[in-house]
């Protein structure tokens, strides 16, 4: 049982988390063996993130007193670890999502339950947090859309290319 000064420090630090973060995802580690914890916090610390394990109920008062409206401990029933990047979501979700399917390799199943965008104040559910960890790169992105856009362009080059052969 935490003191009453220990319960400030835990809202304390929840708020200051929260307060250098764009968004938290919320993960059950309750299985999940300390080796693979730490690659997580590891993972985490890379990104400029961290994972921090505070009570739900005193992770909500501290989510409440920055002014988001979300209720962890009626959200998720098990034991919910706090992922907290200053990325976007998007930035992230394809690293955390590869150590998820690393981890279940191995039989234990460390679970993404949920977030938050603290910017946009929307909850992200889990089917959005997998669907935005499969999406291809920025870079990859760009580079479909510019083989999209030039593919019109070499249709005709090359319509014109047999049109000029045949009129010879």
């Amino acid at each position: 049982m935490l003191t009453k000064e220990e319960k400030k420090q835990a809202v304390a630090l929840g708020e200051e988390i929260i307060g250098k973060s764009k968004n938290i995802l919320f993960a059950d580690f309750t299985s999940v063996p300390t080796a693979h914890v730490r690659k997580l916090r590891i993972l985490m610390r890379e990104m400029g993130g961290s994972f921090t394990v505070i009570k739900k109920r005193l992770l909500r008062i501290a989510l409440k007193n920055k002014g988001i409206d979300f209720d962890p401990s009626t959200k998720f029933e098990q034991q919910a670890g706090m992922i907290a990047s200053p990325l976007e979501v998007f930035e992230i979700a394809g690293k955390i999502h590869a150590l998820v399917k690393e981890i279940a390799k191995t039989k234990k199943n460390l679970q993404i339950l949920g977030g938050v965008d603290l910017v946009t104040k929307k909850e992200i559910t889990p089917a959005e947090f997998v669907a935005i960890a499969k999406l291809p790169s920025r870079e990859v992105l760009l580079t479909q859309i510019a083989f999209m856009l030039t593919m019109p362009i070499k249709k005709v080059m090359v319509a014109l290319n047999e049109r000029a052969k045949q009129t010879n």
